[in-house]
């Protein structure tokens, strides 16, 4: 990676290399407004950082990179925070029988006749409002163009969306429909603020990732705190309509933008046509490659196979535990202290925690293996689906401990994989690299998802 370094404009010298470069920039951009060279360039001239090794520059330079790690640390959290109030909410949505009396979500459905007290539907119900919406955007959003800011402009009217359908929601479909918003703004924020990073300084991956940890945390416990201390859900959910506002902030007010993002309106009215020619004009042009096409962009897949598919594998058994089995631990001598919705959203706090620690630890941990996270996460199913169906743990400690361990093992595997694209995928190929490995964790949730409700139907038919 210290080739970035070297990345720097030059002067062009001769008739053949002004020919060769309008050759080069003279192809069809599919993917984005301008090639990761180019972005990588801009960053470097802007604040004397490369991809490479850090450079000391001066204050100015060092406090622009702390701004921007600060601010992608905030988009990670705030693009994630709707999608993980939803899960943590999910037993309580299918369980509400949005009567005009039902204050969210007291007066439940579920199957108190079953010592497993079931809901009807298994909150994998949910997990697939939740997932697919985002796993549609993260496949076709890396081969088409839309400006970047419009991009996060959509991210923030659906998460606010999101939050008001479900909270004031009069139907159980109006409900599910506020989950979807959450999970298409999620999605499309992530697989647009990945491959934005590309214009930023390696170490806000770190620094994203461990935002969307910190999504996990803070959004299953404010959602289990506020709960628990009497604030009815409804309440919770509208008034986490600041997070929407707080990820606005974070990408317009405390992201340092590079120059060439700044254009939007320019580019649009036609108005910077001559200063973006000015600009490409002092370029050499073999420091400016042409993005790549569609065909280029598919040849690329097969070799990213490697981050993806253990990823996918490790989401798979991650997420049929958290919402095809977690629901079904349930511990009715602890039900004075912690009822069984309490339970859910406390299992879920644990798991978060988890993410959050391992997403933080990629700078001091580096899993180069991913696929050990994939082998260790399906023992983990087996023992949970173990435990669902023979109720052989005795201490709901023991579950919140082993939840915790499924939250590192998840977290690891996400942030070491993105980490390993930073560090390892050739930088014409990193962006993109970025949003389309993005769409393996939202596989690997769908099929758990699609796996999780007849494994919840099956188990709750058994005896205890």
């Amino acid at each position: 990676m210290e080739i970035m370094a070297d990345y720097r404009p030059l002067a062009a010298n001769s008739d053949s290399d002004s020919e060769e470069y309008e050759s080069a920039v003279g192809e069809s951009s599919v993917f984005s407004e301008t090639t990761p060279m180019q972005s990588q360039t801009s960053y470097t001239e802007q604040s004397g950082e490369g991809a490479g090794e850090d450079s000391k520059g001066g204050p100015l330079e060092r406090k622009e990179k702390w701004q921007n790690l600060a601010a992608y640390w905030f988009l990670g959290l705030t693009n994630n925070f709707a999608y993980v109030v939803m899960l943590s909410a999910a037993h309580d949505i299918l369980s509400r029988n949005f009567s005009p009396h039902d204050y969210m979500y007291g007066n439940g459905t579920s199957n108190n006749t079953n010592p497993r007290d079931c809901n009807i539907m298994s909150t994998g119900a949910i997990l697939l409002a939740d997932i697919i919406p985002s796993l549609i955007i993260k496949i076709i959003a890396p081969f088409f163009v839309l400006h970047v800011h419009f991009r996060v402009s959509l991210v923030v009217l659906l998460g606010s969306a999101s939050f008001l359908l479900v909270g004031l929601a009069t139907s159980r479909m109006m409900a599910i429909f506020g989950v979807i918003c959450a999970a298409a703004g999620a999605g499309l924020g992530e697989t647009t603020l990945l491959a934005y990073s590309a214009n930023f300084h390696r170490d806000v991956v770190s620094t994203w990732s461990s935002g969307t940890g910190g999504a996990g945390v803070f959004g299953a416990l404010s959602y289990a705190g506020l709960t628990s201390a009497g604030l009815t859900p409804r309440s919770t959910v509208l008034l986490m309509l600041i997070v929407p506002a707080i990820m606005g902030f974070s990408f317009w007010v405390l992201l340092q933008h590079p120059d060439h993002t700044k254009c939007f309106r320019k580019c649009m009215r036609g108005n910077g046509r001559q200063e973006e020619e000015e600009e490409r004009s002092i370029l050499d042009p073999t420091d400016l490659q042409p993005s790549l096409s569609f065909g280029q962009k598919m040849s690329v897949v097969p070799s990213l196979l490697k981050y993806m598919v253990p990823v996918a594998l490790v989401y798979i058994a991650e997420y049929v535990i958290n919402q095809g089995l977690m629901e079904l631990i349930y511990f009715p001598e602890d039900s004075a202290w912690l009822d069984h919705h309490e339970q859910y959203r406390w299992y879920q706090v644990m798991y978060q925690v988890g993410v959050l620690v391992s997403r933080s630890s990629v700078n001091c941990f580096t899993i180069y293996h991913i696929w050990k996270t994939s082998f260790l996460q399906w023992l983990n199913l087996v023992l949970f689906l173990t435990c669902a169906i023979y109720w052989w743990i005795s201490s709901i400690w023991l579950v919140f401990l082993l939840i915790f361990w499924e939250g590192l093992l998840g977290g690891a595997a996400y942030v070491n994989t993105f980490y390993r694209i930073s560090q390892e995928v050739d930088i014409n190929h990193k962006e993109f690299a970025m949003g389309i490995t993005s769409m393996s964790d939202s596989l690997g949730v769908t099929l758990a998802g699609f796996i999780a409700i007849p494994l919840h139907n099956v188990i709750c038919k058994l005896p205890v």
